[in-house]
């Protein structure tokens, strides 16, 4: 085999395994994030993602009620008793 058969024989190898190698990069499986793209692009192209609302910091409350709320949490209402059980034993004296 001459020496510039041989060259050309490396130099077709080699650039057929540069292509094997980048198949072998392309899986074909699932990924977790399959079946999200339309939710992401629209995402994507949303100028503000945010709520309007959430830019309201003038949030109106009663403090008394807060207050009482916080109490609450604090010191719960004690359980109501529990019903009156009767239980009888042994004949009624109906008959």
């Amino acid at each position: 085999m001459s020496r510039n058969s041989a060259l050309i024989l490396l130099l077709c190898a080699g650039s057929l395994t540069g292509c094997a190698a980048d198949y072998l990069n392309n899986y074909d499986t699932m990924t977790l994030a399959a079946g999200d793209t339309q939710k992401y692009n629209s995402l994507l192209q949303t100028v503000d993602p945010l709520n309007p609302a959430s830019r309201n910091t003038a949030i109106e409350g009663d403090g008394a009620r807060a207050a009482a709320v916080a109490q609450s949490y604090k010191f719960p209402p004690p359980p109501p008793p529990p019903p009156a059980i009767t239980v009888n034993v042994g004949n009624t004296g109906v008959e």
